[in-house]
């Protein structure tokens, strides 16, 4: 099942974007302290997680009719790029097999009657423009189903995560005089992301490393407090001749 996530970044304004650089001693890099407000931009972001490819479209605009229209064009490209499936299921099975996937989730639709082979999963947030009946409907025509997360559960959506490492690399130190040029310089930064992608994986490499350092570490009478050395016992005489495990 190929898994897909969608997400709008911005607005981008026009603005003093402060980054990290080097700078000699006490000579730090200074920022304009005055700009001209010319405008904003969005970033459109189809990101699929296992190979790390993103697919982008910078725009001034993002109303229902622009963000569908771009998604419903990106979206068929990669519904016809995957492979066919193994089997076809007979409709009963089918119906249970796009049914399985709202189990638990608090934002639910109900599913049309005839139903292609399920070929995509799709998650987006919760905008009330992502569930319009016409473009859910789409989806489901072409084989996807959207899969909303919940309000406070952005992290879910790794479209977040690129979307920020994109925006760092083209903006940060920088100051952008048109909404074109942050568009331009979105873009570009995403074609070189594009020529050697990082996968994202869930419980991946990172999430190896702080449950290495969590078991590491050992708490202390049940706070928050840890030590990097295990507890030991002690043997305390007592006045009484006997002894007390401490």
């Amino acid at each position: 099942m190929s898994v897909w996530c969608e997400d709008e970044a911005g607005p981008f304004s026009t603005a003093p974007y402060p980054g990290s650089n080097w700078q000699p001693v006490s000579k730090p890099m200074r920022q304009e302290h005055e700009y001209i407000r010319n405008g904003t931009a969005k970033l459109l972001t189809l990101f699929h997680p296992p190979s790390g490819q993103v697919r982008v479209k910078g725009v001034t605009s993002c109303t229902n009719a622009v963000l569908h229209q771009w998604l419903q064009a990106e979206l068929a490209t990669v519904v016809q790029s995957l492979p066919a499936p193994a089997r076809l299921l007979k409709p009963e099975e089918n119906q249970r097999l796009w049914k399985s996937w709202q189990q638990g989730l608090k934002v639910r639709f109900t599913l049309p009657q005839d139903l292609p082979p399920l070929r995509m999963l799709l998650v987006m947030d919760n905008l009330v423009g992502h569930k319009t009946p016409q473009f859910v409907l789409w989806l489901c025509a072409h084989g996807i189903m959207p899969l909303y997360t919940p309000l406070g559960g952005s992290w879910l959506n790794m479209t977040e995560s690129v979307q920020r490492i994109l925006k760092r690399r083209a903006l940060e130190g920088h100051l952008p005089q048109t909404a074109y040029q942050i568009i331009q310089w979105l873009e570009a930064t995403a074609v070189g992301w594009n020529r050697q992608p990082t996968p994202f994986i869930w419980a991946g490499l990172r999430a190896q490393r702080r449950e290495r350092a969590r078991q590491r570490l050992h708490s202390l009478g049940g706070s928050g407090a840890c030590t990097h050395r295990p507890l030991r016992r002690a043997i305390v005489p007592q006045n009484n001749g006997n002894t007390h495990i401490k």
